[in-house]
């Protein structure tokens, strides 16, 4: 298994400026870095990626769609918009040389409609997704859909839902994603449910419960290795967690208070906490 790093952390769109960032979570024992890409040339992919190669490091993308970009919209022209921006991505992450486009691909997030999904917007979130996958296909992406708690999307929620939405795609460059803070609100079982996916989980977000830094809450961590071990699991384990750097995204987490002395701090503390498990 690799231990990455999502840079949300520090940035929405990572920049020149930032290439001190991965030379430092480089130097604190990271495999690679996952990237959030909110617009497909938000970032300058080409410099990252020498830089990257230059480290030897790996990568990731996190992304999400927007409203104008909705996979499972009624509107036919949104759904194709949804469509496109997905094909968008991948081509930036071909650029980077990311090898897993990673997130809540079907709907927007915070886009909560009153009412469960329908069986036509499960249609349709197939139908977009697998087209989504096959041009993934062409570029050796793989994508990973993320199950979010029910306060984020009434789509996908949980282990489950997520594994029978990948049987359904039924393509190999479409697989699913775990992620241990949605987990822990929405799963009767956690560490059940990873065995439940299975096979299916491509990516692993390690997260605490408080979105801080693992190791520090009450994410069963035991049972969550455990289970990772049971099912063959050799993927990364990509920390993810927010803080107060910027409000914007911690606007959209909701994060109202410092959780841990410094983005440093939990990294090191992160890697650390991950290798003593390995």
């Amino acid at each position: 298994m690799k231990i990455g790093m999502n840079v949300l952390l520090w940035t929405a769109a990572a920049q020149e400026e930032h290439l001190p960032l991965l030379e430092a979570i480089k130097g604190w024992g990271y495999d690679g870095l996952e990237f959030p890409m909110f617009s497909p040339d938000c970032s300058p992919w080409k410099t990252l990626a020498c830089k990257l190669d230059d480290l030897g490091l790996g990568r990731t993308v996190v992304t999400i769609v927007s409203p104008q970009a909705n996979p499972i919209s009624d509107d036919p022209s949104i759904r194709r918009a949804g469509l496109n921006y997905l094909k968008a991505c991948i081509d930036s992450c071909e650029v980077l040389g990311a090898t897993f486009l990673v997130g809540p691909l079907y709907s927007p997030c915070g886009a909560l409609v009153g009412r469960g999904r329908t069986e036509t917007e499960w249609a349709w979130g197939i139908e977009s997704l697998r087209a989504a996958a096959e041009y993934a296909s062409t570029a050796g992406i793989c994508l990973t859909i993320e199950a979010l708690n029910r306060f984020e999307t009434y789509f996908l929620n949980s282990a489950e839902d997520a594994a029978r939405f990948v049987d359904e795609v039924d393509h190999p460059n479409l697989r699913m994603m775990f992620d241990t803070f949605h987990a822990n609100i929405e799963e009767k079982d956690p560490v059940e449910a990873i065995k439940t996916a299975g096979k299916r989980i491509a990516h692993f977000h390690v997260s605490e419960n408080d979105r801080s830094t693992p190791g520090e809450g009450h994410v069963p961590w035991v049972g969550t290795f455990s289970a990772l071990k049971e099912i063959g699991y050799e993927g990364w384990l990509t920390v993810e967690a927010f803080g107060r750097a910027m409000p914007e995204v911690a606007a959209a987490t909701c994060i109202w208070r410092d959780m841990f002395p410094s983005e440093e701090h939990l990294a090191r503390n992160a890697r650390a906490f991950i290798s003593r498990w390995l």
